[in-house]
């Protein structure tokens, strides 16, 4: 069965979708020795050789793993300026695996990183509709009226092409405790824009103080230490793959 040259990439554990079309674009990618630069092309597994820089890939086992991000890392593969990445934690690790959506800088909490490229595209989709759940701590005291804005999602521009507006998917919020000049809130998310929360209290107002995800689908953080990491164990993973619709693994994991 044929395959789209991108999505084998992501499965090979070469890069994400994004970033496997970047190396397609780039010319860093072949086909039975030839230079393949167009998107959309499509391959046999069984019999196309693929080579990226000049090297074979080919598919390898999953690997999956959850993260307790601390402030001051990117989540990001390759360092940028000198600022550590979220990888740099990732010590005794030998497979490589990508970061399933972004925490930036300032923000902490549940990171997941896995070279199962389907299922790290799924948990991003809004379409799957798998919950990320967030501790997020606000400067002032944000109006009933502004909350119910947020819930119903409100217009943020895209973050590629400027002049363009979406609308954010509609959100959960709790109002935790609110004291002083600052508000503490539980907000749930089916989607992962970059710097969406961020955006979203900016745009009432109310500029956020401290982030931290705590949970996606039925992954938490409990028992795991801040700048540490471990395996998902195989129940979890089959949980997490029936979260984003996607059957088990016959063979396990």
């Amino acid at each position: 069965m044929k395959e789209r040259l991108h999505k084998f990439l992501s499965r090979c554990g070469v890069a994400s979708r994004r970033e496997g079309e970047n190396l397609i674009l780039q010319g860093r990618v072949t086909v039975n020795g030839q230079v393949v630069q167009e998107l959309g092309t499509k391959i046999d597994p069984e019999k196309d050789k693929v080579e990226v820089d000049g090297s074979v890939v080919k598919p390898q086992p999953f690997t999956y793993v959850i993260l307790n991000k601390p402030r001051g890392y990117i989540t990001s593969v390759e360092a940028k300026e000198g600022t550590p990445t979220v990888i740099d934690l990732l010590k005794g690790l030998k497979t490589r695996v990508y970061p399933v959506g972004r925490l930036d800088l300032d923000s902490e909490g549940l990171l997941l990183l896995t070279n199962d490229g389907e299922l790290a595209f799924r948990l991003m989709h809004p379409r799957y509709h798998v919950e990320k759940r967030y501790l997020v701590k606000v400067r002032g005291q944000p109006s009933e009226k502004k909350l119910k804005r947020l819930r119903r999602g409100i217009r943020l521009e895209d973050e590629k092409k400027k002049g363009l507006y979406r609308k954010t998917a509609p959100a959960q919020i709790k109002v935790i405790k609110s004291k002083g000049k600052e508000t503490e809130l539980e907000m749930v998310l089916k989607e992962g824009r970059k710097r969406q929360i961020r955006r979203m209290f900016q745009a009432v107002g109310h500029p956020v103080v401290s982030l931290v995800r705590v949970s996606i689908g039925n992954l938490t953080l409990e028992g795991l230490p801040k700048g540490r990491y471990r395996h998902l164990t195989p129940q979890e993973v089959a949980e997490l793959k029936k979260k984003a619709g996607l059957a088990p693994d016959p063979k396990g994991v």
